[in-house]
Formats: C-alpha cells, sequence, structure tokens
C-alpha cells in the first residue's frame, strides 16, 4: 500500500503523484529513501529523461524507449538491456523509476 500523501503532495492509488508539477528533486528523494534507494548520477540521468519525455509527450515512455534512448549511460562497458534499466530501480523496476520521476503512471510493456 502506498502513502496518499507525501511532503504534503497527494498520490493516486497506483501510488504515483497525482500532479506531475508538484515534483521537485527533495520529493524524489523522499520516494527513493521510502524505498530504500540511493539515488546516483545514472537514477538522476534516467529521472530527468523520463520527466522530459513525459512533459513532451504527456505519455511514460516504455523500458523499450528508455534502453534504447539512454543504453550509454545506463551501462557504458555492455549493451544496455532491460535487465540493466530494471537493476538500477530494483522492487519495482519502471515503475518505481515513474514513481521517483513524479510521472502520475508508468508504462512498463515491451521491450
Amino acid at each position: 500500500m502506498y502513502a496518499t500523501q507525501i511532503a504534503g503532495r497527494e498520490f493516486n492509488k497506483k501510488g504515483h503523484l497525482a500532479r506531475f508539477d508538484d515534483w521537485d528533486r527533495d520529493l524524489a528523494l523522499a520516494i527513493a529513501d521510502a524505498e530504500g534507494l540511493t539515488l546516483t548520477d545514472c537514477h538522476w540521468k534516467v529521472i530527468a529523461f523520463l520527466r522530459e519525455y513525459y512533459a513532451t509527450h504527456e505519455i511514460p515512455p516504455s523500458p523499450r524507449v528508455v534502453v534504447k534512448s539512454m543504453g550509454n549511460e545506463i551501462s557504458e562497458h555492455v549493451p544496455c538491456t532491460r535487465r540493466h534499466f530494471e537493476a538500477l530501480f530494483p522492487n519495482g523496476g519502471c515503475a518505481l523509476a515513474c514513481r521517483i520521476a513524479g510521472l502520475p503512471d508508468y508504462y512498463c510493456h515491451g521491450c
């Protein structure tokens, strides 16, 4: 069960931020901390990509889009796969990445 509020911001039934524009870095850190995740530079790059993609297209990107667009930044020494992407956000994969990025929903199908 997800909290309905964190730092005074409302979340939907899926645990995602209800309003995209209510997001900030402090909220991302609070969500990550609640998940036991320490955000690295790589995490922040993925979060920035997710937010930019959503702001442009008004839908969350699929893991395939993230891997194709950010593959070298996620895994510079071997070809990036969905497994690499989801390893950054254990215990939730793309759903957790989208929650931390403040997206009101996620799209985890297709790869």
